[in-house]
């Protein structure tokens, strides 16, 4: 019987997780390791597991075919040398935050486009202070998102922002064929030529060895001084110090975040204070069905696994996902 190992720590959702699976699956025997020692003892003989790997267990694994990660971009440190030689199939979580950050990102959007980062500071100083019926909106008809990453979420945010007239630009090192709302799509070497031709830079991308400090000083440089910067991907692929620097010098009109480069975000960090940006706490991906959303996957891999076909969500374990 082949065995599952729901590696530490535990809580009491992947607790019941793992009864559901002995529960619905029962070709699988299931196990729960509460503790490191667990862990180590039962990879020895497991052929698939769920949770972190790290390197002192995965040394004991013996026929360790499939590790399920617990998110679509595990913390750093998930990937390291050993598991990405290793022969295991990571898969990830994938798809269940799509249409959630979508809308974080599509609030961003309208939130800068429509100048509520300017009426927002006068409102909780009960200022009576529009600007000129000209001025202090961005036309979104009339204007360009370039989206780096157009897997699930970029493309989801493409079909939105397409919604509102705006021509999307997309840029991805893995897709191919255009997703719905993609008026163009290119691949990673091509985006310093696309930075100034855009009014909104959307970036939805993972933090990988090629994406870490992606957008630097360089780049906030070649964006036009009247376009905003929004990350919802991961905080490391931003340079802050070089973001905050942009901002303040007007290089670029303003930001939506939600991850930064260090989290939380420092109380006395300037970005709080900004008035040309709008901040939430990592909190793009909330929303319900999470955890069915997980569940799922777990399950179909599962079932998957048992009958030999192809998992979903594989990861490219050198690249992160």
């Amino acid at each position: 019987m082949p065995k599952f190992v729901f590696l530490p720590p535990q809580t009491e959702i992947t607790r019941g997780w793992a009864a559901t699976l002995a529960q619905r699956l029962p070709a699988f025997d299931v196990v729960v390791a509460e503790t490191p020692e667990d862990a180590r003892k039962q990879i020895v003989d497991a052929d698939a597991a769920f949770g972190a790997l790290p390197a002192d267990v995965l040394r004991q694994a013996r026929q360790l075919k499939w590790l399920q990660a617990p998110a679509i971009a595990p913390p750093a440190g998930f990937y390291y040398p050993e598991l990405i030689e290793h022969p295991v199939v990571v898969t990830n979580q994938r798809g269940i935050f799509n249409e959630h950050i979508a809308a974080h990102i599509m609030a961003f959007v309208l939130a800068l486009a429509r100048g509520f980062h300017r009426y927002i500071p006068h409102q909780l100083r009960h200022e009576w202070a529009p600007d000129r019926l000209d001025t202090g909106v961005v036309h979104l008809p009339e204007s360009t998102a370039l989206i780096v990453g157009v897997g699930g979420i970029g493309a989801e945010t493409a079909t939105k922002c397409a919604a509102f007239g705006m021509r999307v630009i997309g840029v991805d090192a893995r897709q191919h064929d255009r997703p719905a709302g993609v008026a163009e799509l290119h691949t990673p070497e091509h985006l310093d030529e696309l930075l100034p031709r855009a009014d909104f830079v959307i970036l939805t991308i993972p933090h990988t060895p090629e994406t870490e400090d992606l957008m630097n000083a360089a780049r906030f440089a070649r964006m036009k001084p009247t376009a905003f910067f929004i990350n919802i991907g991961r905080g490391k692929t931003t340079r802050l110090h070089d973001l905050v620097d942009a901002l303040q010098s007007g290089r670029i009109a303003g930001a939506g975040l939600d991850v930064f480069e260090e989290e939380p975000l420092p109380a006395n960090h300037p970005l709080w204070d900004a008035p040309n940006v709008l901040l939430t706490p990592h909190t793009a991906g909330f929303g319900p069905y999470l955890d069915d959303r997980r569940l799922a996957i777990l399950l179909d891999n599962s079932q998957r696994f048992l009958k030999g076909e192809p998992l979903v969500n594989v990861v490219d374990k050198s690249l992160w996902f």
